[in-house]
């Protein structure tokens, strides 16, 4: 089916889409921390970057980053059509996911990034957890 939209018009329409938590990511990693006893999360809590988890207590920002929105190194494929529009925009996620982290570092906090993918491999998932322990002082 082609697109009725011109390209700038569906950009503009695109632009306008926000995300809320999803199932394959936020939403699953909130069920695991709740699996695990992991408490003192909220969410939407107006930090610098918007993670997906705030930890208050010990300053932890937590980010679920989704294999393609951020370019995993496993499972970030650039779409065939459009790449260079792809690439690019890609690119610009990744870039201020490195920007963020610096200045949450930069502010005090401790920054956690978890790939979509590692919500669906045990060994991976529980290294994660871990870690989000030790800076939590669990």
């Amino acid at each position: 089916m082609t697109d009725v939209f011109t390209p700038a018009k569906r950009s503009e329409v695109m632009a306008r889409v926000r995300s809320s938590g999803n199932e394959e990511t936020e939403v699953a990693f909130a069920r695991v921390l709740r699996g695990e006893g992991i408490v003192g999360w909220r969410r939407g809590m107006g930090v610098f970057g918007k993670p997906d988890f705030v930890f208050l207590r010990g300053r932890v920002a937590v980010f679920v980053d989704g294999c393609f929105w951020h370019h995993c190194p496993r499972h970030g494929k650039i779409p065939k059509s459009r790449r260079k529009y792809w690439r690019a925009k890609i690119a610009r996620n990744v870039e201020r996911a490195k920007e963020v982290n610096r200045e949450l570092r930069r502010a005090g906090w401790k920054v956690l990034r978890v790939w979509g993918c590692e919500l669906r491999d045990r060994p991976r998932l529980m290294r994660k957890l871990r870690r989000l322990r030790g800076f939590l002082g669990y």
